[in-house]
């Protein structure tokens, strides 16, 4: 206490001196400062004076300020206060509410998911329920913002629910009352052999590292001997979570990861200060494109620490840190503040947003600029453009016919209808749909619109227009219709083709409708190729030894793994 009084005292006392010593170009500094935010002040004042339309202050101006940081990074935002507890929610996983997710369908209201346990699923409401108002609000106009908002509210407090439902003749009124929603960071863990636990884990909120925890000495008493652990999609979230999931798996006392930026007091390493719960037990980290930021500390430290094998594909390429600072009327600014470092002391950030070239663009670390770094056991990681897998699994690119039957919500509509016709199913990773079963959703899609245009109609399509264009059209129209028959024909055939991704994708759907979120992941296990590549690996303790030593195959030992 007595140091930060003498330097209060000294910084109050000093400060005309330091004004007296400040650098030319400091002074230049604040004074274009001073006058720009002195042009945007009377700028306004006149717009909204003279303005033909009368114009909304708050909104003009949130307008002005995102667009200003919109120029710096996607991460940095202003928060203002009518989106706090939306925020909020975002940090801590937690709100009031009914725990139930919506889409808008047009001018339609449809019931995505009821999360299982909460007052909603209990309540009885179904994914693919219609909400016609909430509490006698209608929601035909309303935006899926607006929706939110109606439906969140403090605990114990009621909302009334007006809902139609397929098979049903009318509508029914559903009384729910709203409870504490804890969104959990950990929605699943399980046995995928005898001997194989896995979980997945999706967010990186208050308590993630205790959910993680919990569920790996659940797996451990299951019987769980290697562990897969799945961060695929996982957005980040709160660094201290990440530090505290990474010092689950390695030893007390190592380093995390480093935070380093332009206020150097801020500057960190964060440690890991607790027991570990296990140095030893194998594990497979399934990787994508979208996990970023903190799932990529935890991935990244684990790989640092050549703890685990990372299998699936390269991640994000977030290493930047975000702190909120507080701003006048209770609103929030959330502002990049630094760079994180990995043990290796690689920055794994990837899109270089401090140089842009003179259209705005922005540039990715290219493979020349990136530097070389050694795990604990010495096998060579570079920087730069996410966390390479050490064993690659492509994502699989669906057909287009099944690309429209997602986009155009058939194949969520049919599972609709089928719950409503099947009171009961068998269980989740035995449920599969017959032959004749699948013909039956094809009859269902005989009145639907399922016109699509395939990668190669477009070509061919392309082609006949440069063909025209360059008068060669004549000299190769046979040939072209040829073609466009013969593509037309099989693209005909495409439900049947592609038979197998579609029935996939439809008994997973399916299936949530009657063991929700769960059952979902349960059902995708047999048909997953990170999920089974991941198990591949552990099974096979020679080639998982392997992966972890310096002269072992990794994909993170390739530059060109740094490209996307």
């Amino acid at each position: 206490m007595r140091k930060k009084s003498i330097a209060a005292g000294l910084l109050l006392g000093g400060a005309t001196l330091l004004v007296s010593f400040r650098s030319v170009s400091d002074n230049e500094r604040y004074f274009e400062i001073a006058k720009n935010l002195d042009i945007f002040a009377t700028l306004f004042k006149e717009v909204n004076t003279y303005y033909v339309d009368e114009v909304t202050p708050g909104r003009l101006v949130k307008t002005g300020i995102d667009a200003m940081l919109k120029s710096l990074d996607p991460y940095t935002n202003y928060i203002p206060e009518d989106d706090i507890e939306d925020f909020r929610t975002l940090t801590t996983g937690q709100y009031g509410g009914i725990g139930v997710l919506v889409v808008k369908r047009g001018t339609k209201t449809v019931v995505q998911a009821a999360h299982e346990g909460y007052p909603a699923q209990k309540a009885g409401l179904l994914p693919g329920d219609e909400i016609l108002s909430i509490n006698g609000i209608s929601l035909e106009k309303k935006s899926s913002s607006d929706i939110s908002k109606l439906m969140k509210g403090q605990a114990n407090s009621q909302v009334k629910l007006m809902v139609t439902r397929y098979g049903q003749d009318a509508p029914v009124e559903i009384n729910i009352t709203r409870d504490k929603i804890q969104v959990d960071n950990v929605p699943y863990y399980g046995m995928l052999t005898n001997d194989i636990g896995y979980f997945q884990l999706t967010g990186f909120t208050v308590d993630a590292g205790k959910e993680v925890r919990l569920a790996v000495g659940k797996l451990k008493e299951m019987g769980a001997k290697k562990i897969v652990f799945d961060i695929r999609d996982n957005p980040g979230g709160l660094l201290n979570e990440a530090v505290n999931i990474s010092n689950l798996f390695v030893e007390k006392g190592l380093d995390i990861v480093s935070t380093k930026g332009k206020v150097t007091e801020w500057n960190k390493t964060y440690k890991a200060l607790d027991t570990p719960l296990d140095t030893q037990l194998p594990i497979a980290i399934i990787t994508s494109s979208r996990s970023a930021s903190a799932a990529e500390i935890v991935s990244g430290v684990l790989q640092d620490y050549d703890r685990a094998v990372l299998v699936g594909e390269r991640t994000f390429g977030k290493g930047l840190v975000q702190a909120t600072r507080p701003l006048s009327y209770n609103s929030q600014l959330k502002v990049t503040t630094a760079k994180y470092y990995i043990p290796s002391g690689r920055c794994i950030q990837e899109i270089d947003y401090s140089h842009r070239a003179d259209d705005g663009t922005l540039g990715k670390v290219p493979d020349s600029l990136r530097t070389a770094f050694k795990t604990q056991a010495g096998r060579t990681v570079f920087d730069g453009g996410g966390v390479a897998p050490d064993v690659e699994v492509q994502e699989r690119e669906v057909a287009e016919i099944t690309r429209l039957l997602l986009q155009k919500n058939y194949l969520f509509d049919y599972a609709t209808r089928y719950r409503a016709e099947h009171a009961t199913i068998p269980p989740a990773r035995e449920f599969k749909l017959s032959d004749v079963e699948y013909q039956k959703f094809v009859q269902f899609l005989q009145n639907k619109d399922v016109s699509y245009s395939t990668e190669v109609e477009k070509s061919l399509s392309d082609l006949m227009k440069k063909a025209k264009d360059e008068k060669h059209y004549e000299d190769v129209k046979t040939e072209l219709e040829s073609i466009r028959r013969k593509v037309s024909t099989n693209k005909s055939n495409d439900l049947t083709r592609f038979k197998p991704e579609i029935k996939e994708l439809l008994e997973q759907e399916i299936v949530s409708r009657y063991y929700f979120q769960k059952g979902q992941i349960e059902a995708s296990f047999d048909d997953d190729p990170n999920v089974l590549a991941a198990v591949q690996v552990l099974n096979d303790p020679n080639r998982y030894a392997a992966l972890l030593r310096p002269n072992g195959r990794a994909a993170s030992a390739s530059k060109s793994a740094g490209t996307k």
